[in-house]
């Protein structure tokens, strides 16, 4: 895989110092499902949802500048209207900018593990921010998760369905692989090499 390419500058600086949502419609030129990822990595989902859901307005969120910058060069390269790619941590940003019942789903896909017990706290899915999603989440959204730890996944899940999260299939239950599904950059290896996949798609109750 080639190194990204650094921009000189963060990307999506003007959402992180925002105290209330923006004008979305403002922002994009038009109207439409707003989808929010939280930790793009590689940006390989998002780059072909929006190419496959121009409809769909895609916010990204990547902590790690190197990947964040060379999704949205990547994005407007491939002439990408519907990305706008956030270099911050989701957690720190998501309450301010997104109004309750906004989103019409939300994609978490292979977030940090965090080995360390001691280390736990700093995993993504907590119950305060499990419940602060929910809200974001319209009657109906989709909370669409992936990961290949098995113990992890069980926890997200867990926390996602306390926090009210509906899950099709059951509790406790996973999702079985959906060809038509997009694949991040890391879940086409696992694809390839078969390695199991953790899939959980929940959604908020209307």
């Amino acid at each position: 895989m080639a190194r990204p390419r650094l921009l000189p500058d963060p990307v999506g600086l003007k959402f992180t110092t925002l105290e209330a949502p923006p004008d979305w419609d403002a922002e994009y030129g038009f109207s439409g499902p707003l989808e929010l990822e939280m930790g793009s990595g590689a940006g390989g989902h998002a780059l072909e949802y929006c190419r496959r859901n121009p409809h769909v307005r895609f916010v990204a969120f990547e902590w790690r500048k190197k990947y964040a910058r060379d999704t949205l060069d990547r994005g407007d390269k491939m002439g990408l209207k519907n990305l706008r790619v956030i270099e911050a941590d989701a957690r720190a940003v998501v309450p301010r900018i997104f109004a309750d019942g906004s989103l019409s789903a939300i994609h978490l896909q292979f977030p940090d593990p965090w080995w360390k017990r001691a280390h736990f706290k700093r995993a993504i899915i907590q119950p305060d921010f499990a419940r602060l999603l929910l809200n974001k989440l319209a009657p109906g959204g989709k909370f669409d998760l992936r990961t290949d730890v098995e113990d992890r996944a069980r926890g997200m899940l867990a926390i996602l369905e306390e926090a009210g999260f509906h899950n099709p299939l059951g509790q406790g239950a996973f999702h079985p692989y959906d060809p038509e599904e997009v694949p991040s950059t890391r879940e086409r290896r696992y694809l390839q090499s078969g390695e199991p996949v953790y899939r959980a798609r929940l959604v908020k109750p209307g």
